[in-house]
């Protein structure tokens, strides 16, 4: 169990990094002709990530690492000491601030609490986010239900973004339980959305497992929305089941939000294959890796 839990917590973070060159790059043509096939890691292309390196996290994994401390300082989740932490971290950020960050900071600013200060943002972003909460909370689904809803609502109090992270954080929690991917992901999607619009955007991403992976991105949408991303995320799981490095090439090769779409399909992916699955060359480039070792010896 260690080794998958360590792995779904790493191939998060390497999907980050992993997306960090071509975040954002809409333009699949201009992946090709820059990177070629993004098997490795590379400098971002565009100025969203200004002075980072290739090995680092975007700002989404960059929160993660914020996440993971506060985890480590009071043994589990505390949304006041996350959030403290979360805002303490953004005062000195050099990286990018999406529109989420920026209006959750503001409406602190503007004196609303911790539980109400979320953006509206329906970025799958917010929901990705989650997976050192999965390792924390693993023997207790619904305490890991709670903590990710909190977490994700924090930055992102749009009510389809928490129920993604609730499904999500469902899903791994099977997977963790000895399902595989897909079968966990029915069983969820049964149990708990039956009818809703996750079923639906599960759904098209489930149908498109036997089309090749850049035409559907574009199809569902290569931006961060859910509606977009979340099917482009299931498609990630559906076509690449047995095959984590795939998955992630193939994504980042998709070009827009590789890093929200990327970061919970290898989180599953991770949990079920554990850090065999993980190329070497991955692990050995993350800029994070010691920094995400001192927390799996810490918890």
């Amino acid at each position: 169990m260690k080794d998958r839990l360590n792995a779904m917590v790493l191939g998060s973070l390497v999907a980050d990094a992993l997306s960090l060159g071509s975040h954002w790059v809409y333009n699949t043509n201009v992946i090709d002709r820059k990177f070629g096939r993004v098997d490795g890691y590379h400098d971002p292309l565009t100025s969203f990530h200004k002075g980072k390196k290739a090995g680092e996290q975007t700002h989404y994994g960059d929160q993660v690492l914020v996440l993971m401390a506060s985890l480590e300082a009071v043994s589990g989740f505390d949304l006041e000491d996350f959030a403290q932490r979360w805002r303490l971290f953004f005062e000195t950020y050099m990286g990018y601030f999406d529109h989420a960050t920026k209006d959750t900071l503001q409406h602190l600013s503007d004196g609303k609490d911790i539980h109400t200060c979320g953006s509206a943002s329906d970025d799958l972003a917010g929901a990705s986010r989650i997976a050192p909460l999965c390792h924390v909370y693993a023997g207790d689904v619904e305490k890991l239900v709670a903590a990710v809803r909190q977490q994700t609502a924090f930055t992102h109090d749009n009510a389809t973004v928490i129920e993604t992270a609730d499904f999500f954080s469902r899903t791994v929690a099977k997977v963790l339980g000895g399902a595989a991917p897909l079968q966990a992901v029915d069983e969820v999607v049964g149990d708990r959305f039956k009818g809703s619009t996750i079923a639906s955007l599960v759904k098209d991403g489930l149908d498109s497992a036997e089309r090749e992976t850049r035409q559907v991105i574009a199809d569902f949408g290569q931006e961060c929305s859910i509606e977009a991303a979340l099917p482009g995320a299931i498609h990630l799981i559906a076509r690449y089941e047995n095959d984590f490095e795939a998955a992630l090439v193939e994504n980042v090769m998709a070009g827009g939000d590789s890093s929200a779409r990327g970061m919970p399909a290898a989180m599953i992916l991770g949990a079920h294959h554990g850090m065999e699955a993980i190329p070497g060359q991955w692990l050995d480039g993350l800029a994070s890796r010691a920094r995400v070792e001192e927390f799996f010896s810490s918890i």
